[in-house]
């Protein structure tokens, strides 16, 4: 691919442009066939932009927009009042083949809605899926999805989900995935009904290479590829996740931090650990997917800083170039030609 174009909501997240300007630019260099066009407050974008000798970058774009959807509107009324906003003119110039991505740091249910209605889902999506990548012991990565877009979902809409976060692990890692679905056990007995359906669906499909249950202690285990679940379970899951490695990272800190001597035997001592620590860090695996949609959507968290923004936009550059939208739609044709016979 010779070139590819990234929409950026400039104004969402907790800093708005004072992030994800630097964070472009900080893109930019590093991927050169990268163009980046950003939506939002001219005078505030083209103040960061200046401040940074970027006036004039000749792969940058500023587009203005007089309205910002706020994090605490409904999804429903961003809907109805979303024309003139930052969000919906990043989405819509990926609708309208003006943008390859569209990265959004800003309000997650609104941006959920408005991709929906505006780039629509593929064949045999019911709902789009939030997925993003979590660390592992093995310092590899899994693939976690539902994280939030969906509270609930049947049997078939999970199934959708394997197959789609099977194809972007396969895009990004390179091996064929395991897929596990996350569950109260092993046993097959273990479960609601909805999960044992979906186990069934997957263990009869040949092109999922599908292992079993997970349970909650083995998702940084390594030992699937992609982790299955509702978007309630795995929101949770990842929150509670990240609260404990704040709380111990935090620990330690306060631990050392006023004793010299202590933060010397401890750098000497646990160097390694401290560099296992940097992996919890959420800020390196920033950049949640919204797959099954006929475009590439990323959201980046709110509080996001310029490195973990940029991030977020690199996760949209390896998703364009893999073309996830067209692989999944081919997998989903392929999967669901051969479930009807």
């Amino acid at each position: 691919m010779s070139g590819l174009t990234v929409a950026l909501d400039a104004m969402g997240g907790d800093f708005g442009p004072q992030v994800t300007v630097p964070a472009s630019v900080q893109a930019l260099l590093q991927y050169p066939e990268l163009k980046v066009i950003l939506y939002g407050d001219q005078s505030a974008i083209t103040s960061q932009l200046s401040l940074l000798n970027q006036l004039h970058h000749p792969r940058i774009r500023v587009v203005h927009c007089e309205h910002v959807i706020a994090d605490d509107t409904r999804p429903s009324h961003a809907l109805r009042h979303s024309r003139g906003s930052s969000m919906r003119a990043a989405l819509d110039a990926v609708a309208n083949k003006q943008a390859d991505a569209c990265v959004s740091a800003g309000n997650t249910g609104a941006l959920m809605a408005l991709s929906r209605y505006t780039l629509k889902q593929l064949p045999g999506v019911d709902r789009p899926a939030l997925v993003s990548a979590i660390p592992t012991k093995t310092r590899g990565k899994t693939w976690l999805l539902d994280l939030g877009a969906n509270v609930s979902c049947d049997a078939d809409t999970l199934f959708q989900f394997a197959v789609m976060g099977a194809v972007l692990a396969e895009q990004r890692n390179g091996v064929s995935p395991r897929v596990a679905l996350l569950n109260i056990g092993q046993e097959e007995i273990k479960g609601n009904d909805l999960v044992k359906r979906c186990a069934e669906m997957l263990a009869n499909s040949p092109d999922i290479n599908y292992i079993g249950y997970l349970e909650g202690d083995e998702l940084y285990s390594g030992r699937a590829d992609v982790i299955v679940c509702d978007g309630f379970v795995g929101n949770v899951s990842l929150k509670t996740s990240e609260g404990v490695a704040n709380l111990f990272i935090g620990s330690i800190k306060q631990a050392v931090t006023n004793n010299p001597l202590k933060r010397l035997v401890a750098k000497w001592l646990f160097n390694d650990l401290f560099e296992s620590l940097k992996q919890l860090n959420p800020d390196q695996y920033n950049g949640a997917s919204l797959l099954g949609l006929r475009g590439i959507v990323v959201k980046s968290h709110g509080s996001a800083d310029i490195s973990a923004f940029s991030n977020a936009i690199g996760e949209a550059v390896h998703e364009v170039k893999r073309q996830i939208p067209t692989k999944i739609s081919d997998r989903l044709e392929e999967v669901l030609l051969e479930r009807h016979y």
